[in-house]
């Protein structure tokens, strides 16, 4: 894992989920800025999964539980798409602000891969 990468990451997600949660509070459908910013969200989580399947061959490997990391990021990566894909199903406020939600989430999860990449011992 790449550490300014995951706070760039962190960055995004958090800024994604905030500007989704203000744009369902007052009241906007889907559109392009809500759903552009969480696939911009998964596509960074996408790359991160690149990510990780290099770092430990390039001599980068986690000091925690593998199998813990890989959960985190699989669910993480996932969030995003299927938030994405049920918002453009219901189109309603509350599906910007499940997006927001879903934002601030990967933000959370993120923090933990870190953590669980360098801080945390097997």
């Amino acid at each position: 894992m790449i550490e300014w990468f995951m706070y760039a990451q962190i960055a995004v997600a958090l800024a994604a989920g905030l500007l989704c949660l203000v744009l369902g509070i007052v009241g906007r459908a889907p559109n392009d800025l809500s759903m552009g910013a969480m696939a911009l969200v998964g596509l960074l989580l996408l790359a991160q999964v690149v990510v990780a399947i290099v770092a430990p061959l390039a001599g980068n490997p986690p000091t925690g539980s593998l199998l813990e990391f890989w959960m985190y990021l699989v669910s993480a990566t996932l969030l995003p798409f299927l938030g994405m894909a049920w918002a453009l199903v219901e189109r309603s406020r509350w599906s910007v602000v499940v997006l927001g939600v879903i934002g601030l989430a990967v933000a959370v999860m993120l923090y933990r891969m870190g953590v669980i990449w360098w801080v945390q011992g097997a």
